[in-house]
């Protein structure tokens, strides 16, 4: 398959070269564009799609002079065929903004290359699974991921492995197998942002996984659902939806 088609932008000469080396050796890559600027960036971005040869990915610093990187990912994500977005800062809190714009992958500096490999591997993934069918859909839950942060090391936790997510005023509890993680994002946005990851809201106050729910109980005008070792609420309005979306789901041929 021909190699991706990138820009690397970073107002820092050596950090945008040291950037673009690493990327062109790498095998999935095809073309490596470099930008100091944002504007430069989107002038590039620009002519690339006039000649029918759109760039896939963009590879972004943050703070930079002018147009700094989470203003230019904000534009991008506003295309009609968005290129990937992967951030490379010295910074971390921004992992949050790189959630919201749904960046493929968050790096922090100095750019260790299996970090940036692992990026890549995401970005070609997104990038030719996109293009499938019959793929798509499962393409959006695998690379789909949150950034967490972990005694000062920011982390990435894949919406696969969250079994349940719990509301705590405008943050969030991701729950999964082996812990929990508060992040600074409402409930709401996170439904919005899985409801085709298999995710449903069952209360005011509760998201969950459908393929993680062990257990449905209804009795005495109550409902709950039983994961794991938790049992969660379900509020009346909800019962019903997810009712039936658990029978569907257990019907041969239907479902994951």
């Amino acid at each position: 398959m021909v190699g991706l088609r990138v820009l690397a932008v970073d107002d820092e000469q050596p950090a945008l070269e040291d950037l673009a080396y690493l990327l062109r050796a790498d095998d999935r890559i095809g073309e490596v564009l470099t930008a100091r600027d944002g504007a430069s960036a989107l002038r590039l971005l620009d002519r690339a799609l006039a000649e029918g040869r759109p760039i896939e990915a963009v590879f972004l610093d943050i703070r930079m002079r002018g147009l700094d990187g989470v203003v230019l990912g904000r534009l991008l994500a506003q295309f009609a065929r968005p290129p990937r977005v992967v951030f490379v800062t010295a910074y971390e809190e921004h992992a949050v903004d790189a959630f919201e714009i749904k960046a493929e992958d968050y790096l922090l500096k100095p750019v260790r290359p299996e970090r940036l490999a692992e990026a890549v591997r995401r970005v070609w993934a997104a990038t030719r699974e996109a293009s499938d069918p019959d793929r798509k859909g499962r393409a959006a839950v695998e690379v789909d991921t949150i950034p967490v942060e972990l005694g000062g090391v920011t982390r990435f936790v894949s919406s696969t492995d969250v079994r349940y997510v719990e509301a705590q005023g405008d943050y969030a509890r991701l729950h999964t197998s082996t812990g929990s993680h508060l992040v600074r994002i409402p409930l709401a946005v996170l439904e919005d942002r899985w409801a085709n990851a298999g995710f449903v809201r069952v209360h005011r106050s509760h998201l969950v996984s459908l393929k993680h729910i062990d257990e449905l109980h209804l009795g005495s005008g109550r409902c709950t659902v039983r994961i794991g070792d938790t049992e969660i609420p379900v509020s009346r309005r909800h019962t019903r939806q997810l009712r039936d979306l658990l029978v569907r789901r257990a019907r041969p041929g239907r479902g994951e």
